[in-house]
């Protein structure tokens, strides 16, 4: 089940430091949402209040709400932990454990949440996990070699597997193909049109192309000078950001005049 977040006057703080100002958005389940912008405008702290991930450094706070499915997730008594549980997130630089095996890794978080599970569960969640990734039929036969010994957009993928396993609604991706050649990076954009069928996915992407072919609707994160809190300019189909966008900005981006 994958479900519908909805974001209300959000605000984000770092300390003393304004990171990202005044976010309202509605992201719709079973679609894939891209946020571009240029460096620096929030787009990556904004997802990372998605799951509470921003929470992991010092002075991090957030005013406003962030519903999945009408439940605020800073509400109080909410334990991040379960936010995360909800809220799977692929980072920019695949990062299986190099210590552990293909099939470990795909098994940490759902180890790491304390749940019990026999090894025909286990294999079973593997597999599932591995085909939902597109990954299975290329480690089937080397689930216990190390996941370091992968290429890098087969450990993105084994990444991806790594989040589909705990069953999360949500998966959230920052900039998950900056590391990847093209071809890997296609493999990946293939896999992302596959998830929206299961999942509500959130990419953060510093390349427009992908934003247009894989996501549903794009936000437009901007700054108006350093220092400045990050905002969102503009929010709507993907079609409608790259072929008739509302404010200039957006237009002059996409157009490739700044950033």
């Amino acid at each position: 089940m994958s479900k519908r977040i909805d974001v209300k006057d959000l605000d984000i703080y770092y300390g003393d430091f304004h990171a990202v100002k005044g976010v309202s958005m509605t992201i719709e389940p079973r679609s894939v949402t891209a946020f571009i912008g240029p460096s620096g405008c929030g787009k990556s702290t904004f997802l990372r209040t998605l799951n509470r991930m921003h929470e992991v450094i010092p002075g991090a706070r957030v005013e406003g709400e962030v519903l999945i499915d009408g439940q605020n997730l800073y509400g109080k008594g909410v334990d991040p932990v379960d936010v995360r549980r909800q809220v799977g997130m692929v980072f920019q630089r695949p990062n299986p454990f190099p210590t552990m095996s293909i099939k470990e890794n795909v098994l940490a978080g759902v180890r790491l949440n304390a749940r019990r599970i026999s090894s025909s569960a286990a294999d079973e969640l593997t597999e599932r996990a591995l085909r939902g990734a597109n990954l299975w039929n290329e480690v089937k036969d080397r689930l216990d070699k190390p996941g370091s010994g992968l290429s890098g957009g087969q450990q993105q993928r084994l990444c991806i597997a790594r989040a589909i396993a705990i069953q999360p609604e949500v998966i959230l991706m920052d900039e998950p193909c900056s590391a990847l050649d093209p071809i890997s990076t296609l493999a990946i954009e293939d896999l992302i049109n596959d998830l929206k069928s299961d999942y509500t996915v959130v990419i953060v992407t510093h390349n427009m192309q992908q934003a247009a072919r894989v996501s549903d609707k794009t936000g437009f994160f901007n700054l108006k000078a350093t220092g400045q809190p990050g905002q969102l300019v503009e929010f709507d189909t993907t079609q409608t950001i790259f072929n008739n966008p509302s404010q200039k900005a957006t237009e002059d981006y996409i157009s490739g005049r700044f950033g």
